[in-house]
C-alpha cells in the first residue's frame, strides 16, 4: 500500500509540474498557432534594365530617357514598334533622299545591319514630309538597303524626336532607353564603336 501511495503521489506531483509549465509558457491558458505558408508568393521585385540601373520614368528625345513610343508600317507591310523593353537594340535612322550625308551613310548602315543582325535592328525612317516618296523609293533601290524602311509621311515620328537635321540617328538599348542621339552621318566604324560600348555596359 505504501508503495502504491508513493507512486500516486509522484504522478500527482508530475502532473502539477506539467500544468505549471504550461501556464508559464501560455499565460491565460491560451495557445498560439503559427502557420507557415510553403507556397507564399515572393516579394515583388523591381524590373531593372540590362545595365542593372533603375529605369527612368520619363520619356523624351534625350539621352537617358525612355524613347518616345510609336508604331509605323514598313514598305514590306510589317508594322514596327518602338517603346519599352525589346529583344534587340534599335537604331532609328531618319533620312531624306536629297541629303548627301544620308547617301554616304547608306552603305555603312548596310554593313552594320549585316554584322549585328542578331543583336541590332535598324529602322530606316524616311521623313517624307521633307522629301518626295518617288525619290525615296529610288534611294532605297539604288543603295539596296537590307534593313526595314518606312515612311514618316507627316513627319510625326520625326517631331517626337525633335528632328532638326538629316540624318539623325537615335540608338536605343534593349530596355527602351535612349543611349545616344547622333546628329549627322555615321560610318560603320563609328557605329561599331558605339555598339561595342553598349555591349560592355550590358545593354546590347
Amino acid at each position: 500500500m505504501k508503495m502504491a501511495n508513493r507512486r500516486n503521489l509522484v504522478i500527482v506531483i508530475l502532473a502539477l509540474v506539467a500544468v505549471s509549465v504550461i501556464l508559464l509558457l501560455h499565460p491565460g491558458g491560451k495557445t498560439e498557432t503559427v502557420q507557415h505558408v510553403k507556397n507564399a508568393p515572393p516579394a515583388e521585385q523591381a524590373i531593372l534594365p540590362a545595365n542593372g540601373k533603375t529605369l527612368p520614368t520619363e520619356s523624351g528625345p534625350k539621352t537617358g530617357l525612355l524613347a518616345p513610343s510609336f508604331t509605323i508600317q514598313g514598305e514590306n507591310g510589317t508594322t514596327y514598334a518602338v517603346g519599352g523593353v525589346r529583344d534587340k537594340v534599335v537604331l532609328l535612322n531618319f533620312w531624306a533622299s536629297w541629303c548627301d550625308p544620308c547617301r554616304a551613310e547608306a552603305p555603312e548602315l548596310n554593313k552594320i545591319a549585316e554584322k549585328y543582325k542578331d543583336t541590332l535592328d535598324i529602322y530606316g525612317i524616311n521623313v517624307t514630309s521633307y522629301d518626295y516618296k518617288a525619290n525615296a523609293d529610288r534611294f532605297v533601290n539604288k543603295y539596296k538597303l537590307i534593313f526595314p524602311v518606312m515612311f514618316d509621311l507627316k513627319g510625326e515620328i520625326y517631331a517626337k524626336y525633335n528632328g532638326a537635321v538629316f540624318p539623325t540617328n537615335v540608338l536605343i538599348d534593349r530596355s527602351g532607353v535612349i543611349s545616344e542621339i547622333v546628329l549627322g552621318g555615321l560610318t560603320a566604324e563609328q557605329l561599331d564603336e558605339k555598339l561595342v560600348k553598349l555591349k560592355q555596359q550590358q545593354r546590347l
